[in-house]
């Protein structure tokens, strides 16, 4: 008896760990050159479909900085609380695997597909911005603050 209470309560351990491992949560990124922490992303889901909305610019002289190369309706809007992941959704095929979305880039205007994969147990999440096909890409890892 007093294994199979071990057992369960096993089992609902890991049924919760792997429930947390999605890309949903507040992440901190980091600048690619300078590795410094750049920005506050909150990743929502939202029925299954997840977008990430700047939270914080890190730097505060950047606090009022708007989207000027920006060339959908982001255009000249301010960077702090825009939506820069949109329409990303669970890969069917791979458990591990958020994309079919896409993710601005603020600081060249550009829009790229994206894929997000949480790794470490969901403390890290791998997000790739590619055009094309993901092996033309850039993968930055965030770190999540909660």
């Amino acid at each position: 008896m007093k294994n199979t209470l071990i057992a369960l309560s096993l089992v609902a351990f890991a049924a919760a760990a792997s429930a947390q491992a999605t890309p949903a949560g507040l992440w901190k990124t980091i600048d690619d050159e300078t590795k410094t922490e750049k920005s506050l992303v909150r990743v929502t889901d939202n029925g299954g479909i997840f977008s990430g909305k700047i939270e914080k610019l890190m730097d505060p002289a950047k606090a009022n900085a708007v989207c000027e190369k920006c060339s959908d309706e982001r255009k000249d809007q301010a960077i702090m609380g825009m939506t820069i992941i949109r329409a990303v959704k669970h890969n069917p095929d791979d458990a591990d695997l958020w994309d079919g979305g896409d993710i601005l880039d603020p600081n060249n205007g550009k829009v790229y597909k994206v894929r997000l994969k949480p790794i470490e147990g969901g403390k890290k999440l791998e997000v790739r911005g590619y055009i094309g096909a993901p092996l033309f890409g850039r993968t930055q890892t965030w770190i999540r603050v909660e």
